[in-house]
């Protein structure tokens, strides 16, 4: 995964962010993924725990409550 340039506006897709960035349920991994209303979202990637959490004004709300289910 390609880090955001700098001064992109987006500081949490940036590599070293990015990896520091966990699911708060099973510290697994996340991964970009689209939600509804092109919404941008961090996808868990454990396979046990299909959830996304959205990023809201460039801001990851890693919040259990907020996941959104993922089919």
């Amino acid at each position: 995964m390609a880090g955001a340039p700098a001064g992109s506006g987006e500081p949490w897709r940036e590599e070293w962010v990015r990896s520091l960035l966990r699911c708060p349920v099973d510290h697994a991994e996340l991964r970009d993924v689209a939600l509804a209303d092109e919404v941008a979202g961090l996808a868990c990637t454990d396979a046990g725990h299909r959830v996304a959490y959205p990023v809201i004004d460039g801001v990851p709300v890693l919040l259990v409550d907020d996941a959104v289910p993922l089919g």
